[in-house]
């Protein structure tokens, strides 16, 4: 039996219904929150009128001096040598069957506060805020034994941040910042410029200052923003996924073909390469500058690819939402393809953060997200309802069905047949089944 379960509860003026699970059964969770930028984290009705709001994420670049970086990873040496001793307690405790909860690590932090003189000069913001991310962690890897998951599922036991191996992150609770100026001020006297690529919605709760792997500093706020719900246009789409097209619907106008940024970057990727290549150090010896310029130049290469994505997919998804009110999606897991030889075209591809753009634009405007499961979506015919006896192969591109005859695209046929099982039979859309009709097997 086909069954749809919200995701989140409540309903906005606008008639908004967030993202729902259709298919065969309900099934998990959304696949990650994060979009470019802006990561939702919650939808609430607030006030007396029932305005939706969500917390979501505002991530910006900060322009760091010398004198703030210095103080930064001061404070970040502290906070790394709290959750280290965070680790050695927790073992330790046990070791001896004691318990090691929040409240006894804040008491540890409160005498060593007392007595290292190096870690009172720090504020005690972020050292009581790395404190709670460590007791989160272990807590939810306690958990995991306890319900006995499989070990590829389990979260693992907080474990040592060394040095060179971990880039610095600071998280700063209301009380330990505040924006003036348009500048950022953090708790201990530290001053970052914040380039405001755009307005913040509302004030925020809080911020996490923290460093990327090409050295670049960044403040992600978190605020709780209204939903921006967009005009009614009464109209579905049904969404397959793809490799020699991302995103195969039922609009030909909102197909999104391959982007292959990858591939347009792969002759610069290789060039970083080769200059690695011949420039790699000795085991036990320090790369020299030409090693570690062409592994920078190579990252930042590797960085631009990635946000190239993920602009295409935003810039996608925006489109797609603008002109729709229902979308049926596949809930395509691309994982099993990294096992393939199709694995580097998939990659590249970007399906899973396509899909995830897709889910937080549609809760983002207030638009009805269906996730569908997707099996045997390519045996269904979505004229009649037949099912094939055997799987496509991935070589045949063209879907013939023979009970009623009819002949389409293997990717487009699918898109209808996203349609039909998300509870959707609109006018206007080829091959839409009538309501009610029963599911037959082919001859």
């Amino acid at each position: 039996m086909q069954t749809c379960v919200p995701l989140f509860a409540g309903r906005s003026e606008h008639g908004g219904r967030g993202v729902r699970v259709c298919g065969t059964r309900a099934y998990g969770q959304l696949v990650g929150n994060r979009l470019t930028g802006t990561e939702v984290k919650g939808v609430r009705v607030a006030g007396e009128t029932g305005e939706m709001t969500q917390r979501a994420r505002y991530t910006y670049r900060l322009r760091v001096s010398a004198t703030a970086r210095a103080e930064l990873e001061g404070e970040w040496g502290r906070c790394r040598w709290l959750w280290n001793e965070c680790v050695a307690r927790a073992k330790k405790a046990h070791a001896d069957g004691e318990l090691c909860g929040p409240a006894r690590l804040d008491q540890m932090l409160t005498r060593a506060r007392a007595v290292t003189p190096w870690l009172a000069e720090g504020a005690s913001v972020p050292q009581q805020q790395i404190i709670r991310d460590f007791a989160a962690s272990r807590t939810k890897a306690l958990k995991d034994i306890r319900n006995r998951l499989p070990l590829k599922r389990r979260a693992g036991m907080p474990r040592h941040k060394k040095k060179h191996e971990v880039d610095p992150s600071l998280n700063y609770t209301r009380r330990g910042f505040r924006l003036k100026g348009g500048r950022l001020h953090l708790a201990g006297g530290i001053i970052l410029t914040v380039v405001w690529s755009r307005p913040l919605p509302a004030e925020p709760s809080s911020v996490r200052v923290y460093r990327d792997h090409l050295g670049h500093w960044y403040a992600s706020f978190v605020v709780l923003a209204p939903i921006e719900p967009l005009p009614p246009t009464g109209a579905v789409i049904g969404i397959d996924w793809g490799v020699r097209e991302t995103a195969t619907t039922t609009s030909d106008a909102h197909d999104l073909p391959h982007p292959r940024h990858g591939r347009k970057g792969q002759e610069k990727l290789s060039r970083y390469d080769r200059m690695m290549a011949r420039r790699k150090p000795k085991k036990g010896q320090a790369g020299s500058k030409g090693y570690r310029e062409a592994k920078r130049w190579r990252a930042k290469t590797y960085a631009k690819i990635a946000r190239q994505r993920q602009d295409t997919a935003r810039k996608w998804a925006k489109k797609v939402v603008r002109d729709h009110d229902v979308i049926a999606v596949e809930d395509f897991r691309p994982k099993f393809l990294a096992r393939t030889s199709m694995a580097r075209k998939a990659a590249d591809a970007a399906i899973g953060a396509t899909k995830q753009a897709l889910i937080e634009m549609g809760r983002k405007h207030a638009r009805d997200v269906r996730l569908v499961h997707p099996a045997d979506t390519t045996m269904d015919c979505a004229r009649c309802g037949a099912r094939a006896k055997h799987a496509l192969p991935l070589s045949e591109r063209t879907y013939t069905c023979t009970a009623c005859g009819a002949v389409s695209p293997r990717d487009k046929n699918s898109a209808r047949v996203m349609l039909l099982r998300a509870g959707l039979d609109p006018a206007g859309v080829e091959g839409a089944r009538p309501p009610g009709a029963p599911l037959r097997e082919a001859a």
